[in-house]
């Protein structure tokens, strides 16, 4: 039998994703990186600063413009995470992608909107409203958008939602 061939190694952090996180990481001590990739880092801030970090990626640092808001449903830990991922028009910055992330307790999960901060996030996290149950305090119309109108089960993307008939 054939032995593969070792992995590849993974590519060099970007200079430009070091500095961008390490940046972030002065501003907001708080913060932890969880990883610093060739064209995308991300940073868990506690929820009271993910607001004024959002605020600081865009003004500062150049990231104009969300790409995405999403979420992971950690059971085990009690926790849901959410993450921002956002993207910047600037020149020498277009390849790059940052992921704001936050955790809040699974039971009760809010967190602060950043419509005011990225106005193209209202959708994204009306869809996470309603696909994890996380409430996204000061949005401006916090209500579903992809579910039937009568639906009255969990969140569909929480980990302990079986779908009926299977």
């Amino acid at each position: 039998m054939a032995q593969k061939p070792p992995a590849a190694p993974a590519p060099p952090a970007d200079p430009r994703t070091t500095d961008l996180s390490s940046k972030l990481l002065v501003r907001f001590p708080a913060g932890k990186s969880d990883y610093v990739k060739a064209r995308r880092f991300k940073v868990t801030l506690p929820s009271q600063a993910t607001a004024e970090a959002g605020a600081f990626l865009r003004d500062e640092l150049g990231f104009n413009h969300i790409l995405a808001v999403s979420g992971t449903d950690y059971p085990a830990k009690k926790e849901i995470e959410v993450i921002y991922f956002v993207g910047s028009l600037k020149s020498g910055q277009e390849d790059l992608v940052a992921a704001l992330a936050e955790r809040t307790p699974r039971d009760a999960p809010l967190v602060p909107s950043l419509v005011t901060i990225w106005p193209g996030a209202e959708y994204h996290e009306r869809e996470t409203f309603e696909m994890l149950g996380v409430k996204f305090d000061g949005h401006p119309d916090m209500r579903g958008i992809l579910l039937p109108e009568d639906w009255n089960d969990i969140p569909p993307l929480r980990k302990d939602f079986h779908s009926p008939g299977r």
